[in-house]
């Protein structure tokens, strides 16, 4: 190695006295040769040297030594390197200008330092020499100037003394050595040879590589000048970086606590930087050098931490998770001691440990548990089962198979601390919402610890239940977790106190209880009585289905039967099975009227089901043939419940039936229009059913005297167009068109009182001319002389008007008579004009 060397001054006098030629300014003295001429131009910016301000010029022997020394390394624009000691020299003979003396030595771009020293260690080497040689000829050197560096002792003793800022300090060091635009960083101290102590220790933390990257110098007085990338400074020229955060992260070491350059705490989150300043205040430095031999980065904080901890040095809770991080992803790297000294570090009680650490030691656990002895394992086991139990929010799996392995007097140990929060777990969930899944998952996983633990928790299993079970009714598919469904297969009395909990919901809400069964499969026991619940599940079971017929009747008895309690001995399952099948609305009247033939009134009264069947009656359609016979059921079975408008409605119902039987007495339409007020509003389907039945009555030969009367001059609309709708029945036209006498009776009624009021003539008009005519113009001439006939013997007066009626262009005149003086768009069609 040929290292070229450089002696530079500021002007001196001549050796006979005489000012130097050109004035005061900087010289080199002595150059090896061969140094190119950019190489000095670049050099002459890097060793000038400015005494500290206030500094006397003429000072003594004494004083010389108290001044700052600059060391510098620094990097040159070709690649290479120029390491330098530059020192006051006193002031020159006009007793203005100060004199200094700078000792270079360049090293090419490929130069590595002899034995790996790095270039602090230069700091007192005995080969710097304050003055130039005699001759100002320089040989090149074969190695840089070193010494045997900074005492270790010394050292440590630094680091204890400047602990405030060492994190810190790291952390700039650390993003110094990875990015090439990171802030400098200012030291500020008030003697230059503890800015190289700083900067030992960097180079004692830092990788090989890096440490010998790393520019310096110990002293400036324009630090915003300087380009290396750790600069010293004294107090005084600190002020000049003010609002230049940005650019230079300044540590004052003679401020009283850690500042940046504006003045504001800077945080530390570099965790390697923590613990590298952990490891220095532990008085461990050698730990830097073992990390390096495990796998990781050069700036990984997990080999720092684990070589720490194996030593006995404490690092805060980021190394500890830092290490249990390394130890998880490189668990075969570590040996049986190192291992055992990691996990008895790691499991150390500590005041200032968090989520994060706690969830890398729960991660570490899963990776050790089956592979490391019980010894090792055992205290990380408890660590993690208690940080668990204690922190909900953490998120942590309870390892609750790997509590059967602890020890004995461990276990007893860990029921003995965690009982209170156990006890407090399962009887609050989460703590915010105990009914959500996260709560009720988390209650049952802490009674399984309990429970293996020995902690009694049997006086929590009711409210456990109560609130399990709304969480599972609401939720079946969160809340049905693994740890839910294991604790209801491993503790009976908690199963035991769901299942009736559960069948009291059923009870209230069948539908519900049903669904849960549809999406989760919740085991029942076999000898515990809860009938609501097995209905719920057999409702949700495939089996159970409407039969072709679409009676759902038949899936109510199978659904009774599946709960094994007879409706008779507790009526009130007879309301979940009814509310299960018919969740959708009410059965239909012929289903309802089946239903109450098999259990009788009694049941359906305790149950309050008969509610269900008058909706069945008052919701059924105007056409279903059971409606009548059921609201007779009705009347007869809850006559006592049944409020007076529903009364009326029924009687309405019942009374359609009379009609259509043949039963009801005069006074049909009086009767119909007296119950039809009562029963106000009345529900569509009960008034199509009684107007219907009424109306088709009164359309039949048998219609009693003075029932035609009163549907005319009753003036109901909803009456008159049911009697309209009835006339214009297919049953209606077919019997007119093969039944003569009916052709006939519906003829003298429907031109029977004409003018009675408007209302009327407009619809026996429209059933003259769109019902009756059409059919009596289809039938044959013996079937009309047949009409004829009949009108003869009822009214002779009226076969005259039917010929007359019937003859060809008669229908303008005669609806003009038989409508009094109305017409209507019916009596305007086209005319048949047949002969």
């Amino acid at each position: 190695m040929s290292l070229a060397q450089l002696h530079c001054t500021s002007a001196v006098p001549d050796a006979d006295g005489s000012p130097a030629p050109g004035g005061p300014g900087f010289r080199f003295t002595a150059v090896t040769p061969g140094v190119p001429e950019p190489l000095l131009k670049e050099a002459e910016q890097l060793l000038a040297y400015e005494p500290p301000a206030g500094a006397p010029l003429r000072a003594t022997a004494a004083e010389l030594t108290s001044f700052p020394q600059s060391l510098s390394y620094s990097v040159l624009s070709d690649g290479s390197r120029l390491l330098a000691r530059t020192v006051y020299a006193g002031a020159d003979f006009t007793g203005v200008w100060g004199t200094y003396h700078a000792h270079a030595v360049h090293l090419p771009p490929d130069a590595a330092l002899f034995t790996g020293a790095p270039p602090i260690s230069a700091w007192d080497s005995p080969q710097w020499v304050a003055g130039t040689p005699d001759g100002g000829v320089l040989p090149p050197l074969d190695r840089p100037p070193s010494s045997r560096g900074f005492d270790r002792r010394e050292l440590v003793s630094f680091a204890a003394s400047r602990a405030t800022w060492l994190a810190r300090f790291f952390a700039a060091v650390h993003a110094l050595a990875e990015e090439e635009t990171a802030p400098r960083l200012v030291l500020v101290e008030r003697n230059s040879a503890d800015v190289a102590r700083w900067i030992a220790l960097a180079a004692a933390v830092l990788p090989g590589a890096s440490a010998h990257r790393l520019t310096f110098t110990t002293y400036t007085r324009r630090p915003e000048r300087a380009g290396q990338q750790i600069i010293g400074v004294l107090p005084d020229d600190a002020r000049e970086l003010a609002g230049l955060d940005h650019r230079y992260r300044v540590i004052d070491c003679t401020a009283p606590r850690q500042t940046g350059a504006a003045g504001q705490d800077t945080p530390v989150v570099d965790v390697w930087a923590e613990i590298a300043a952990d490891i220095w205040l532990g008085r461990d430095p050698e730990l830097f050098a073992e990390a390096a031999t495990l796998p990781g980065g050069p700036f990984a904080p997990g080999p720092l931490a684990v070589a720490a901890l194996c030593a006995g040095v404490a690092p805060g809770t980021n190394g500890r998770t830092a290490a249990a991080v390394w130890a998880y992803e490189h668990a075969n790297a570590l040996d049986g001691q190192r291992l055992d000294q990691l996990a008895e570090a790691l499991t150390a009680p500590a005041v200032d440990r968090g989520a994060a650490e706690t969830a890398a030691l729960a991660r570490l656990f899963t990776v050790l548990g089956d592979r490391a002895p019980a010894r090792t394992t055992a205290p990380l086991a408890a660590l993690v089962l208690a940080e668990a139990v204690r922190n909900p929010a953490a998120g942590l799996e309870l390892p609750a198979l790997h509590i059967v392995s602890l020890p004995e007097d461990l276990k007893r140990s860990l029921a003995d601390q965690l009982a209170p929060e156990l006890r407090a777990g399962i009887a609050e969930g989460d703590g915010a919402d105990p009914t959500a899944p996260a709560g009720t998952s988390r209650a049952a996983e802490l009674l399984r610890v309990a429970e293996l633990l020995g902690v009694d928790c049997a006086d929590l299993l009711p409210a456990l239940a109560h609130r399990l079970s709304r969480a599972l009714t609401a939720d079946p598919v969160s809340v049905y977790t693994p740890a839910v469904r294991t604790a209801l297969e491993e503790y009976f009395d908690l199963r035991t106190a769901l299942l009736s909990e559960l069948d009291g919901l059923a009870a209230d809400d069948p539908p519900a209880a049903a669904r849960l069964f549809g999406r989760i499969d919740l085991p029942l026991t076999e000898v515990q009585a809860i009938p609501h619940l097995r209905m719920c599940a057999e409702m949700a079971g495939s089996a159970v289905a409407v039969p072709v017929d679409g009676s759902r009747v038949t899936v109510l008895r199978s659904v009774l039967r599946a709960c094994g309690v007879s409706p008779f001995a507790d009526p009130l399952v007879l309301r979940t099975a009814a509310r299960l099948v018919w969740a959708d609305g009410a059965p239909t009247p012929g289903e309802a009227r089946l239903l109450l033939a098999e259990t009788g009134s009694d049941a359906h009264r305790t149950a309050g089901t008969w509610q269900t069947l008058v909706r069945a009656a008052l919701e059924g359609p105007g056409d279903s043939p059971d409606s009548p016979a059921l609201a007779h059921d009705l009347l007869r079975g809850f006559r006592e419940e049944l409020e007076p408008r529903v009364r009326s409605a029924l009687q309405l119902l019942e009374y359609a039936g009379d009609l259509t039987a043949g039963r009801a007495g005069p006074g049909w339409t009086d009767r119909a229009l007296t119950l039809r007020a009562m029963a106000e509003p009345v529900e569509p389907g009960v008034l199509d059913q009684a107007f219907g039945a009424l109306c088709r009555q009164l359309i039949s030969e048998k219609r009693p005297e003075g029932e035609l009367y009163a549907l005319v001059h009753c003036g109901d609309a909803d009456l008159t167009d049911a009697y309209r709708r009835a006339a214009q029945d297919d049953l209606v036209r077919e019997r007119l068109r093969t039944v003569p006498a009916f052709a006939a009776h519906c003829f003298t009624t429907w031109t029977a009182l004409p003018g009675a009021n408007k209302t009327w003539d407009q619809t026996r008009t429209a059933l003259l001319d769109k019902v009756l005519r059409p059919a009596v113009r289809a039938l044959s001439a013996g079937d009309v002389a047949a009409v004829e006939r009949c009108l003869e013997r009822t009214d002779g007066r009226k076969v005259e008007e039917f010929r007359t009626w019937n003859k060809p262009g008669a229908l303008g005149r005669l609806g003009f008579r038989f409508g009094g003086r109305s017409r209507t768009p019916a009596t305007d069609e086209p005319r048949d004009d047949r002969p």
